[in-house]
């Protein structure tokens, strides 16, 4: 199975990207995940992991919740 991490920067008020994220997740895939678990961080971090691997840098890529979910489907 597989696991989802996203770390959000908590000073940024990213919380609300972080659920969004999450939410989509878990409304796509349901029980393919193990868990979609919320990781609090700093310094402007908003990342997701699929197993370890990251699939999602804020300081790498746009956010688009839509090439998230495309993102995690191909790492399922």
């Amino acid at each position: 199975m597989t696991t989802v991490n996203i770390e959000y920067c908590v000073p940024c008020g990213f919380l609300e990207r972080a659920e969004d994220i999450q939410h989509q997740l878990l409304s796509s895939f349901g029980q393919q995940l193990d868990s979609v678990a919320l990781v609090t961080g700093d310094h402007g971090v908003l990342t997701v992991t699929v197993n370890g691997e990251t699939i999602y840098d804020k300081q790498e890529d746009e956010y688009d919740v839509d090439e998230i979910v495309r993102s995690v489907r191909e790492q399922l």
